[in-house]
């Protein structure tokens, strides 16, 4: 391998890790204001309507928010964007109910988060992470 070819690497690697903290900086916001706005007393009528419990707000919203904070920290995100996987799946399959992709009963926001939860489960937080940093986690964990 030549200097070119490995300059050329290691560049290459260099924005992966950067685009791979955007989408982790993006994910987590998007999840901690989507979460944060589950706490109104406004969404337990709408689980209600749904037919599940008021108490599931809480928990729903911290399912939310948790994992959202990690993300940003870069800390368990495998775990984390597998958590917000599901949630993401249980929006697009029980409270959407696939029909439209796009439109005012379109499910395209609820996609686009999954997949990008999906792309984190496979590549991790990479390098500018605390978890890339501590060093100490395995890596399933990071």
């Amino acid at each position: 391998m030549t200097t070119l070819e490995t300059t050329t690497i290691y560049k290459e690697n260099r924005l992966h890790d950067l685009a791979y903290l955007g989408i982790r900086l993006a994910l987590g916001a998007i999840f901690i204001v989507h979460g944060y706005a589950k706490v109104d007393a406004g969404f337990a009528g709408f689980l209600g309507r749904l037919g599940l419990p008021a108490e599931m707000q809480i928990l729903i919203a911290l399912a939310e928010i948790v994992p959202g904070v990690l993300l940003i920290a870069g800390v368990i995100t495998r775990i984390s964007a597998s958590i917000l996987s599901t949630i993401m799946l249980g929006a697009i399959f029980y409270v959407k109910k696939p029909t439209e992709l796009t439109g005012q009963a379109g499910f395209e926001l609820e996609l686009i988060l999954l997949v990008s939860s999906l792309l984190l489960v496979a590549v991790g937080a990479g390098k500018f992470s605390a978890s890339h940093t501590l060093k100490k986690l395995p890596g399933f964990l990071k």
